[in-house]
């Protein structure tokens, strides 16, 4: 394995280690929220995506078994922007219907944020599946352990497991913003994702601060005599 699929398998453990430790949030959430145990854990193997999963159980918190239908909705919407990611995943993957299938059920942000970050193509892929895989299982484990010790540690937001993996998306991202336009999208997606925070509901916020890289990229703002900054590459955060 050479040096750059190395880093990628680094890069992806370490950021699966930060996300899976929010599976325990969800899971004591979610068994708070009024579901069983295996409910929980159902939830966690088939819908696999955070945010949609935090938005069904808050729903379902807020509203009871009734809102079950809008949480689903909610859910729904949320997940479509795996599909924009798929557009991007597709020349990483490959071809095969067994390997695009696998891959779908792994396209969260975390995985194709580790991939889009590697140089080189075989990178991508170690990255992708390494993140994944390493993510969907630990996910799934603490998802179990929060459903089951949640009621006896309390509010597990007390103890700052729902940070971990934003922080391991901002170690991930930090050493990509060396350029003007990479700095502007990454402080203009922040400000946005800021400031909707209070009035949308969990996930929207990271739809709504893409808009700025669209807005970005589509206008090629901030990209006039762009200079590398800490001396090095230019390369974007978004290619």
């Amino acid at each position: 394995m050479e040096q750059a699929e190395r880093s990628a398998v680094r890069q992806g453990l370490a950021v699966s280690l930060a996300v899976s430790l929010d599976g325990i949030t969800f899971g004591a959430l979610a068994v708070a929220a009024g579901l069983d145990v295996w409910q929980a854990c159902v939830l966690s193997l088939v819908m696999f995506t955070g945010g949609s999963q935090f938005a069904f159980v808050g729903i379902i918190a807020s509203g009871g078994v009734a809102a079950a239908p809008a949480g689903v909705v909610a859910a729904l919407l949320l997940g479509l922007r795996n599909t924009v990611y798929a557009m991007r995943l597709s020349s990483i993957v490959g071809r095969g219907v067994l390997r695009r299938l696998g891959a779908a059920q792994l396209t969260i942000d975390e995985s194709i944020a580790v991939a889009v970050t590697q140089e080189e193509p075989r990178a991508q892929r170690v990255g992708f599946w390494v993140t994944g895989i390493a993510i969907f299982v630990g996910w799934n484990v603490a998802t179990l352990a929060g459903a089951l010790v949640g009621n006896l540690i309390g509010d597990v937001r007390d103890y700052g497991l729902d940070a971990a993996a934003a922080c391991a998306f901002l170690a991930l991202l930090w050493p990509r913003l060396r350029s003007r336009q990479a700095i502007a999208v990454g402080v203009g997606a922040a400000v946005v994702a800021t400031v909707a925070t209070p009035y949308v509901m969990p996930g929207m916020q990271v739809l709504l601060a893409a808009i700025v890289a669209i807005v970005v990229g589509i206008f090629n703002l901030f990209a006039g005599g762009d200079t590398p900054f800490s001396g090095g590459d230019t390369r974007a955060v978004a290619r």
